[in-house]
């Protein structure tokens, strides 16, 4: 798809206008200036100089203290979207992050594609996340990411009922695939990266090729390098 194609947010917006109870609206339709918000939805930072670093599906018993450790070092901040089933197996993990200085956020309690769930249970899902994290973090979640990046009206209007900001990303490191390296995942991420991206990268490997998270550490090292060579800092969301 070439930049500039704003194809997929046209087309959203005519399902939308039709009527229709859910839709699919592709992360990448949300890469191309100068849709910086799409149905509310956000990918950037409104930061000169800077990008946001979100980390998904977690926490992780090994991939999760190796971020952190990663972050502490670069002094960075970045925004954790949690799966609520994973939490309540490991809820010091998220009180953890908490105490390291980066945010919470709800991803999901059960990881799957809200295409194939109904508005009744996407609901719970989201309430069972979000009270998951509550409980263990001892904060309110504030932001939302779903699963895969697949919006579903359902899913985005109870977030917002619930004050939530949803929340994409600009670049994604593809470090969930097998083939993944290091040297790939910072590739993808800092190709193309510009001030005010998203950067989307997973803590854990719970969804994804089994030891991948070890990749991410390797890429995270390499990207923050990077990031501080053009200049750019990591701020929050």
């Amino acid at each position: 798809m070439a930049a500039g194609d704003d194809r997929p947010v046209r087309a959203a917006a005519g399902i939308l206008a039709a009527g229709a109870v859910a839709y699919w609206l592709p992360a990448t339709a949300l890469v191309f200036p100068p849709a910086r918000r799409v149905f509310g939805v956000r990918a950037h930072v409104d930061e000169p100089d800077a990008v946001a670093l979100t980390f998904d599906d977690g926490p992780h018993p090994d991939g999760t203290p190796r971020m952190l450790d990663l972050l502490a070092r670069a002094g960075a901040r970045a925004t954790f979207f949690l799966v609520g089933e994973q939490v309540e197996r490991r809820p010091s993990l998220a009180a953890e992050i908490v105490a390291a200085g980066h945010e919470v956020a709800v991803h999901c309690h059960r990881h799957r594609n809200l295409m194939r769930v109904t508005p009744a249970r996407t609901r719970a899902d989201l309430d069972r996340a979000a009270a998951a994290v509550a409980d263990a973090a001892g904060v309110e979640p504030r932001r939302y990411r779903p699963p895969y990046g697949i919006l579903t009206a359902p899913a985005l209007r109870h977030a917002r009922r619930l004050g939530w900001e949803t929340v994409l990303w600009r670049r994604d490191g593809r470090d969930w695939e097998a083939a993944a390296t290091p040297a790939s995942i910072a590739g993808r991420l800092l190709g193309r990266a510009r001030a005010g991206d998203v950067l989307l990268l997973h803590d854990a490997d719970w969804y994804s090729a089994p030891g991948s998270w070890r990749r991410t550490a390797g890429a995270l090292e390499l990207v923050l390098v990077r990031l501080a060579e053009r200049g750019l800092r990591v701020a929050p969301l």
